[in-house]
């Protein structure tokens, strides 16, 4: 029996939006810009100003540099960055070179060893 046309143009199709939407998300990457949190000095103390001027977009890169030995990253939401508290389903970061995403909307990151974010090692980043 052989095949018509439809169904020989179905696979076809599919291939092609498969293609195209691998193409998009790899374009997306391209196009993202990575960011070293605090600029030189890495993952410190009074980062919370470091995003001021800056423009940041959704798939961005965050290059949290910091002493695994004494801070960590901590991806928590407003509250937790707020009250400088970690929630128990909070991701947290310690490999004193971690990479982080940003997600659209605002992202908000802290350390949560003892006194560090309510000296200022703490930042919030709105991606548009």
């Amino acid at each position: 029996m052989s095949q018509g046309r439809a169904s020989a143009s179905l696979p076809m199709a599919m291939v092609t939006l498969i293609t195209i939407v691998c193409m998009l998300v790899l374009v997306e990457h391209a196009n993202a810009a990575t960011y070293n949190v605090g600029g030189p000095g890495g993952w410190t103390f009074n980062t919370a100003s470091w995003p001021k001027g800056k423009s940041f977009r959704a798939g961005d890169l965050l290059i949290f540099n910091y002493d695994s030995t004494s801070h960590n990253v901590v991806a928590v939401d407003r509250s937790g960055y707020s009250s400088c508290k970690t929630s128990g389903g909070a991701k947290v970061f310690a490999s004193g070179n971690d990479q982080i995403r940003l997600a659209k909307g605002v992202n908000y990151f802290i350390c949560n060893y003892p006194g560090h974010c309510e000296s200022g090692m703490k930042v919030a980043i709105t991606a548009v």
